[in-house]
């Protein structure tokens, strides 16, 4: 495999999609993945900028990713959507994802750690709670 620089990985329930391209933005890795082997293909290959689009679960992966010494990047859904090139499908959102990690005015979202993920977890159940 040629060096990867940059990669988007498309997270979902059981299948996870990985796009990634080398220093020119050819691309050199398009990938379904199941649950299970991410953290094998990501552990295999050399350190890269890896991006997520934002939800509850990109945390736990992002976490993962740095573990393994990958630079890994959240950004908000509705930032990754302008680069999506054909219809919404999960091939093409990793694409989206791998081309919007790379440009240099996009705002990522901070990584949580396990904790304030759990603190924010109480505080929705808290506010459920007081609306019933």
């Amino acid at each position: 495999m040629q060096t990867v620089v940059r990669m988007g990985l498309d997270i979902a329930k059981s299948a996870f999609q990985v796009h990634g391209v080398n220093a020119q933005g050819k691309v050199v890795v398009r990938k379904q993945l199941s649950r299970g082997e991410v953290g094998r293909f990501f552990a295999n290959v050399p350190a890269c900028l890896v991006g997520i689009e934002a939800c509850a679960g990109s945390h736990y992966w992002a976490r993962e990713l740095a573990a393994l010494g990958h630079d890994a990047r959240l950004m908000a859904g509705q930032f990754v959507a302008a680069y999506r090139k054909n219809g919404k499908n999960d091939a093409n959102d990793a694409e989206a994802i791998c081309e919007a990690v790379g440009r240099p005015n996009m705002r990522f979202v901070p990584v949580k750690s396990e904790e304030a993920q759990a603190v924010l977890t109480v505080h929705r159940a808290r506010q459920l709670l007081v609306a019933e």
